[in-house]
């Protein structure tokens, strides 16, 4: 039976113009992977209004879970539970028990609770909310799309609160393998290779170590027994 899968969405003009290394991506790769659950798809979009239901609509139906990360804090570019709503054809509503956890955390840190704190509390009509211990204002999940905080760290915590929830397959086995050797040179044997191990996924790479060139063959599947079998045949193929 196969993993379900999964899509991230990263939205933000700061992610496009390079102003901002993106971390989310790849902290979900990894705990998706763990989590039994294959991620197949990024996409990266500006705070566009269009752009984000246009993408949310497309992932929504090609994946089981669909990630977005950032849009939903207090400021005017912050527009992405508007266009949640809109791709889901509801209205967006203050949700009362987001206005309570976001007015309880303004008063613990003496802060005033103001309508941009109180734009955090818009979700779309039958959202389900998503803890954030962290800063308060939480996340929400509409249908199959789990929308999440920009923010790296408080991204990361509300994965942790959504994947619980989640159905999951087989982990998946990442294992690697280096060859001092071009990849011109492997080509050959590697793909015999591959299509021994064809329920596998092995990838290869060109990198350089103390100025050599050489290549690392990645090797991913569902099967460790059979991951570790290709890494084996590795050995054998180009032996160190």
């Amino acid at each position: 039976m196969s993993n379900p899968t999964a899509a991230i969405l990263v939205i933000g003009d700061e992610i496009l113009s390079g102003r901002t290394r993106d971390e989310n991506m790849y902290h979900l790769a990894g705990v998706l992977s763990a989590h039994g659950i294959d991620l197949r798809e990024v996409r990266i979009v500006p705070d566009d209004h269009d752009a984000i239901v246009t993408a949310v609509d497309a992932l929504r139906e090609a994946y089981a879970h669909v990630f977005t990360s950032g849009g939903i804090g207090p400021t005017h570019d912050d527009i992405t539970a508007d266009a949640i709503a809109a791709a889901f054809g509801v209205p967006i509503v203050i949700d009362p028990e987001a206005e309570r956890r976001i007015r309880a955390f303004c008063d613990s840190r003496g802060m005033t609770y103001t309508v941009e704190e109180q734009r955090m509390a818009r979700v779309p009509a039958g959202a389900t909310l998503i803890d954030n211990g962290l800063s308060g204002a939480p996340g929400f999940t509409v249908g199959n799309v789990h929308v999440l905080a920009g923010v790296p760290i408080i991204f990361r915590g509300m994965v942790e609160v959504v994947l619980p929830g989640l159905a999951h397959g087989r982990p998946l086995t990442v294992r690697d393998y280096r060859v001092q050797r071009p990849e011109s040179s492997i080509a050959g044997e590697l793909r015999a290779l591959a299509g021994t191990y064809a329920d596998l996924s092995i990838g290869s790479y060109p990198s350089m170590l103390d100025g050599r060139s050489g290549t690392t063959i990645v090797v991913r599947g569902q099967d460790s027994g059979r991951v570790a079998a290709a890494i084996a045949a590795l050995h054998a193929a180009f032996p160190r």
